[in-house]
């Protein structure tokens, strides 16, 4: 019973009826993928035919890849990347039930199908993950070259944000997924571009500047965003950083 309590908080898993599965004008490459164990996922290949950057896309714990049309829109034609948006294991079209050890291992396999499809070396590959896609982006960079880290909301600790979020409930005493992203991020050097919103009612913007001051990169960037809440869209001055960050690692 408590594992399907922390399974339901951390891992939603949103359904094949969720979402807008044939957005217009978004050219993407319907895929499924097979984990180590066999298990088979999902996700959408978006290309570019110049990309600036090519990119691995891991989203939030409430959402799956039809949620992410806009935004894979946004990615593809006004920062000019291709870009690889995968699901979860339980979410969407993706079979199985969802971990922290699985999905990371999961996340590995979605970078290197996408190094193949695009062909380019695995180390190429730029990673983004909002909010828990962000944990699930540092645990991947961790232990796996990658080109560059771009966090969108994302923790220190899934600890802590749970406790935050529930302090009625001892959440610390029976979570077996844990996400400890700042001690994780200390493995990762490579460039990193980091943004959070001042009034984000879900993660405090505390638990992101936690995150981002133990980075030991020499290359990273705090994007402060007034008033910025943890859903909705990043203002134009976070593109626009993402742009010059995409650039620099060229």
């Amino acid at each position: 019973m408590i594992s399907f309590i922390e399974r339901r908080l951390v891992f939603p898993a949103r359904k094949v009826s969720d979402g807008d599965w044939n957005p217009p004008d978004l050219p993407f490459e319907d895929v499924t993928f097979t984990a180590d164990d066999g298990t088979k996922l999902h996700g959408w290949y978006v290309p570019h035919a110049q990309p600036r950057a090519v990119v691995l896309y891991s989203h939030g714990n409430g959402e799956c890849v039809p949620h992410l049309d806009n935004r894979l829109r946004v990615l593809n034609q006004r920062i000019g990347v291709s870009v690889f948006a995968w699901d979860y294991r339980g979410y969407g079209r993706s079979e199985g039930k969802s971990h922290e050890s699985n999905v990371v291992s999961d996340a590995r396999t979605a970078q290197l199908w996408l190094a193949e499809r695009a062909n380019i070396d695995p180390d190429e590959v730029v990673l983004i993950g909002r909010s828990l896609g962000g944990a699930v982006s540092v645990a991947l960079a961790a232990e796996h070259a990658v080109a560059g880290l771009v966090l969108d909301r994302t923790f220190s600790c899934l600890l802590d944000t749970a406790a935050h979020n529930i302090p009625w409930f001892p959440v610390r005493c029976f979570m077996s997924n844990r996400f400890s992203s700042a001690k994780n991020i200390r493995k990762y050097h490579g460039p990193l571009l980091q943004s959070h919103g001042t009034a984000d009612e879900v993660i405090p913007l505390a638990m992101g500047k936690q995150l981002f001051e133990a980075s030991p990169s020499k290359q990273k960037r705090f994007l402060e965003i007034p008033n910025g809440e943890h859903n909705g869209p990043l203002p134009d001055f976070c593109y626009e950083a993402l742009i010059d960050f995409l650039d620099s690692l060229k």
